[in-house]
């Protein structure tokens, strides 16, 4: 093999290994989330909001307790605000 077909070579599985890493973090991604209360700022909430809403973007003042955020598994009652920890029930 000359060295312009090692450099080919040396790209495409370069490529390839990338891509199946990329994919592998997004599949391992998924699942791998948790619904965390009290914790987003008005209007960022992904849903539960309370009665009267529609769901996600409806908090009205931040930190709201009903309303909750998507969180990587494990780190909601972790996260600190001005309010207290972040809970995995509605508060």
């Amino acid at each position: 093999m000359n060295s312009k077909s090692l450099a080919i070579t040396a790209i495409t599985l370069a490529a390839l290994v990338s891509g199946a890493a990329i994919a592998q973090d997004k599949s391992a991604a998924k699942g791998e989330k948790e619904k965390c209360y009290g914790i987003s700022m008005a209007g960022k909430n992904d849903c539960g909001a309370g009665p009267g809403t529609s769901c996600a973007g409806t908090s009205k003042v931040d930190y709201q307790a009903n309303a909750w955020k998507y969180v990587a598994k494990g780190t909601c009652t972790g996260i600190k605000t001005p309010k207290g920890n972040g809970s995995l029930k509605a508060m």
